[in-house]
């Protein structure tokens, strides 16, 4: 499997389990993203995008977006599509 570095986390919410990333590159509802960094590593898909408290179904380079994460990110963390 290919991937693609599409952006970094730039904040996580805690309470709401959420990740703030700043794209690089398009993002959908339902690509599989992998999210690393020094203690982080965790594939997951893309269940909802969310640009200023909006949900979309497609995010593009430059969006700041809000992403559900199943595991805690970090800032700096590195997000990459898995293309399949």
């Amino acid at each position: 499997m290919a991937e693609k570095e599409i952006g970094k986390v730039f904040i996580y919410f805690a309470k709401p389990g959420v990740a703030a990333l700043k794209l690089t590159a398009e993002l959908k509802v339902g690509n599989k993203i992998h999210i690393k960094g020094h203690t982080t590593d965790f594939e997951q898909a893309v269940d909802s995008i969310q640009i200023e408290n909006k949900a979309v179904e497609t995010a593009k380079a430059g969006d700041d977006i809000g992403v559900k994460v199943k595991d805690r990110v970090r800032p700096n963390d590195t997000v990459f599509l898995v293309e399949e």
